[in-house]
């Protein structure tokens, strides 16, 4: 399964965790699979030792599709950077901040619309986020990391 003009980007989410958490493909498939029969797993990629490089995730029933992908090295550090100052007095994030320290890789997870598959007028309707979110959740738990909203700058 691969992405095609059919599918619109909506939102990107973020799962910060330390390299060392870092899953393979093989554990990120079980999660997911774990999740329910109408998740489809498509375009697996896996560096060498079998850890999880990107996979697509689509939710036929959500009209929604899902793109992971690996993320680490500079970028990684300057966003936990940042997020520790910009969260620092918030007393509710303590051990989120805290696990934040460690973080030195992240899931980048990109949510899509099926834009062709229902009556544009429902579309509110028919675009469900719940693969999203099972999804996260279900990285953060495999990672142990923190889920990140980088529109709102609020952790999960």
């Amino acid at each position: 399964m691969s992405l095609d003009d059919r599918f619109e980007w909506r939102e990107t989410y973020f799962i910060l965790f330390p390299s060392g958490k870092r899953p393979s493909l093989k554990q990120v498939e079980t999660a997911v699979q774990r999740l329910g029969a109408h998740l489809e797993l498509g375009d697996r990629e896996a560096n060498e030792q079998g850890l999880l490089e990107s996979l697509h995730v689509r939710s036929p029933e959500d009209h929604s599709a899902l793109e992971i992908d690996y993320i680490s090295g500079e970028e990684v550090s300057a966003q936990v950077a940042e997020l520790t100052k910009q969260l620092r007095g918030e007393t509710a994030e303590r051990d989120k901040l805290a696990r934040l320290k460690n973080c030195d890789a992240r899931f980048e997870i990109m949510h899509f619309e099926e834009m062709d598959a229902f009556d544009p007028d429902e579309a509110d309707e028919a675009f469900d986020p719940s693969a999203l979110l099972a999804v996260l959740d279900a990285l953060v738990d495999l990672t142990g990391g923190v889920g990140v909203d980088p529109q709102s700058g609020t952790l999960l």
